[in-house]
């Protein structure tokens, strides 16, 4: 305890023998004035207390009240720079982990789309073939006996539309 303590009642500041007690009221008492009240009594507010002998074995919570407020700074100062500490390292952590799991995320997000892309490609290239094919059945065709041959499904305009290629073919054969 420092010099900070003093009886409330006489005023004295601690000497060798005596001894100094803090009530939970908040008062504090050297062992004369103590024993000159009635017991588990208050001298000054008279309110029902227990008492605390105050000495170095006396609680850290309770000791810090009788600090100066130099030393209380430098205690705490170091708590909580550990304390700061501490949840850096765990904050640090816990950002990295996450950053992990987005970088797997984001290399999963990638694989999927090159496989999307994959895919409409060959869908692409699937329909191209179909359409050809499909193109292909619904041209009108010439019979080996050279009549023509169109399919039901032909239109007129089709029907139109092969008659000149076949003329302009036989035009041309004709002039080589």
């Amino acid at each position: 305890m420092t010099s900070r303590v003093f009886c409330n009642r006489c005023f004295q500041p601690p000497h060798r023998t005596s001894r100094f007690s803090l009530t939970n009221c908040g008062h504090v008492y050297c062992d004369i004035c103590l024993h000159k009240g009635k017991k588990d009594e208050c001298l000054i507010c008279k309110a029902p207390c227990c008492t605390v002998l105050l000495s170095k074995h006396t609680d850290l919570s309770i000791q810090a009240f009788f600090m100066g407020i130099d030393g209380l700074c430098t205690k705490y100062s170091k708590e909580t720079s550990q304390i700061s500490e501490f949840q850096e390292k765990h904050k640090r952590r816990l950002l990295a982990f996450y950053r992990e799991k987005i970088s797997r995320l984001e290399e999963s997000l990638r694989k999927a789309i090159l496989q999307i892309e994959q895919l409409q490609s060959m869908k692409s290239s699937q329909q191209t073939a179909f359409n050809t094919i499909k193109n292909s059945m619904s041209m009108p065709l010439a019979k080996p006996t050279g009549h023509l041959h169109l399919l039901p499904s032909s239109s007129d305009s089709e029907r139109y539309r092969y008659i000149n290629t076949q003329s302009s073919r036989k035009s041309l054969n004709q002039h080589l």
